[in-house]
């Protein structure tokens, strides 16, 4: 009985060194699947905004030029652009 009980033991000792370090590397990959596939999905939702746009610029005369004038800028002739700087308290 003593000897069948330490034959299994050292059975599953033998199975649990043979497979245990395969699990623990199936689950680290299973990990960085899932981190993938979230990073996936954000660039997929970052391309959608950047057609939308493209589609935009492409199409949409009013808003080019509100991007022309909010990032670059531009103006049309004739026009005068008043910059407002904030006085800075002296402390």
């Amino acid at each position: 009985m003593l000897k069948n009980a330490l034959s299994l033991f050292i059975l599953t000792v033998i199975i649990l060194a043979l497979f245990l370090p395969s699990y623990f590397t199936l689950q680290g990959l299973k990990r960085k699947d899932r981190e993938y596939e979230h990073r996936i999905s954000a660039l997929e939702k970052q391309n959608k905004k950047f057609e939308e746009e493209r589609h935009l610029l492409q199409t949409n005369p009013e808003y080019v030029e509100k991007v022309g004038r909010e990032t670059m800028g531009l103006i049309r002739p004739g026009e005068t652009v008043y910059k407002i700087i904030p006085v800075q308290s002296k402390q």
